[in-house]
């Protein structure tokens, strides 16, 4: 499942993308609001983008993981998407420039890094939940079946967006059956970047 990232966005390529999405971005971010990083992992602060006013948008620093549930469990950092309702829930994207998944039983397992086809970045559907006493804000992605780019490398796969529901996903204008599918074939390109151990 999806523990690991990257973020390699241009803060133009962004820009260029909500202003053809139609998605106003406060005139006070930044570059700054949007680091570089290679690997995002659970725990780790990053960006997501939440909607903010008429049809806006910002990018909000949070932690990667919900809390752990109950005293053993570990962050909640998959969320499986079937069946669940998301009206009450507070929605977000988490930009991502490619996610990894990995394969293989010796550790270092192999890793495989995943890009949209035909877009700088993607997002993915998300959660977030405000911050409680001395915990920051935090996220978690969503998860669904996995599509055919996905199946021969994990049985479950985050739920990539295509960027015309991004705003359908944030203000829900869509049901969540039809905005949280896997894509169709060859809409994800993969690469292996690192074999498995031998």
């Amino acid at each position: 499942m999806c523990n690991d990232y990257e973020q390699h966005i241009a803060w133009a390529e962004y820009c260029r993308m909500m202003e053809s999405l139609a998605l106003k971005i406060p005139t006070h971010q930044t570059e700054l609001d949007l680091p570089q990083a290679d690997d995002i992992r659970i725990n780790d602060p990053a960006p997501i983008i939440r909607a903010v006013g008429d049809n806006g948008v910002e990018l909000t620093p949070m932690t990667f993981g919900f809390p752990p549930a109950g005293p053993k469990g570990g962050p909640v950092f998959n969320f499986r998407s079937e069946g669940r309702q998301f009206a009450n829930s507070k929605r977000c994207l988490v930009p991502a420039s490619a996610f990894f998944e990995f394969t293989g039983t010796k550790y270092p397992k192999a890793k495989h890094r995943f890009t949209l086809n035909g877009a700088p970045f993607m997002a993915i559907a998300g959660l977030w939940r405000e911050a409680t006493g001395n915990k920051p804000p935090t996220f978690t992605m969503l998860t669904t079946d996995p599509g055919p780019d996905i199946a021969p490398y994990h049985n479950r796969q985050v739920v990539v967006l295509q960027p015309e529901n991004w705003s359908a996903w944030l203000s829900l204008t869509k049901p969540e059956g039809e905005l949280l599918q896997p894509l169709p074939a060859n809409s994800l390109s993969v690469e292996t970047v690192r074999q498995e151990k031998s």
